[in-house]
Order: C-alpha cells, then sequence, then structure tokens
C-alpha cells in the first residue's frame, strides 16, 4: 500500500443481526472514517468477513484495533497493511459508445483487462477489477464526459501465502 496512513483492515465478525451496525457505530462515535467498507458471509454461514479501509497515524491506527476488538461480534482482525497482502476492487462503469467512442472505450477496456458485460447501441457497461489505483487510472484515461454512472465495491483483501484470518 502506497499511503502509510491508509490501513486495509480484514475482521472476522458473527454473522448476525447487528453487528455491522456496532462496528461503524464504533466509528461514528469516536470520529473516525471508513473510506471503503465490504462484507460478506464466509464459507462458515456463522461468520462474515468485514474489511474496510480508513487511515490515520500509528496511534489512531492502534486505538481502532483495540477497540474492534473488544467489540463482542468481533471474533478475530488482522490489519493486511502489516503485511503482504493481495488487493482488489470491482468497479462496473457505464460509458458512452457511440461512434469512434465504441472502438476507443473497447480498447481501453482491453487494455485495462475489463470486460464488457452490456452492450446497447449508445453504451458499454465495463466490469473491471484490481487495486484502487488501477481502477482510479481507468478512470482518468476515460474522457469525463463519456462515464454514465460508476460502482465501486470497495477494497477486499486477504494476506499472501500460508497467513490466514481464521478461527
Amino acid at each position: 500500500m502506497n499511503n502509510n496512513n491508509r490501513h486495509l483492515i480484514s475482521i472476522l465478525l458473527e454473522n448476525e443481526a447487528g453487528a455491522l451496525s456496532r462496528v461503524a457505530n464504533l466509528f461514528s462515535a469516536r470520529g473516525y472514517n471508513i473510506e471503503s467498507l465490504t462484507v460478506a458471509p464466509t464459507d462458515d454461514p456463522t461468520l462474515s468477513r468485514l474489511t474496510l479501509v480508513t487511515s490515520g497515524n500509528e496511534q489512531v491506527i492502534e486505538q481502532i484495533v483495540k477497540q474492534l476488538n473488544k467489540l463482542i461480534d468481533v471474533v478475530k482482525l488482522i490489519d493486511l497493511s502489516e503485511t503482504d497482502a493481495i488487493e482488489r476492487e470491482l468497479m462496473l462503469i457505464k460509458t458512452k459508445a457511440n461512434g469512434e467512442q465504441r472502438a476507443e472505450m473497447k480498447r481501453l477496456s482491453d487494455i485495462f483487462g475489463g470486460r464488457i458485460l452490456d452492450v446497447t447501441d449508445a453504451t458499454y457497461t465495463i466490469e473491471l477489477t484490481g487495486d484502487g489505483e488501477k481502477l482510479d487510472n481507468f478512470l482518468r484515461a476515460v474522457e469525463r464526459d463519456a462515464i454514465l454512472e460508476v460502482v465501486r465495491s470497495g477494497a477486499t483483501g486477504i494476506a499472501r501465502g500460508q497467513k490466514a484470518l481464521h478461527i
């Protein structure tokens, strides 16, 4: 991760009503910002994996981790920023695709490893995965007025190699 203040925190938590709310409330009550948040059940239906991106100096992050570990729903967590990790995000982008734009959008999609999921006579919907920087670069490469809609999942991540977050 290129920003030392940016942290990707992955949390195993109980898959039950209110668990996500308690995590969000912890950040809100202390004035910490969540830059992105993804959550879904794991292979164990009783557990969810929540991945969030936040920023702060060493003391702030240490405080966030301590407070998260105190929450009843949190089973285990890891700051993936402190390990060798793979980070990915999904983006769906709907663009204009008229005349010469069609070939250019197809070319950009191919260059960035995207997939065109939907084609109409005037639009393309493109799926792109990668780290946030790659997705940002794609958005910068597309003409601003060609973008109709953008949806991003937020970051998710996993440690490389044998290291794993599990109970």
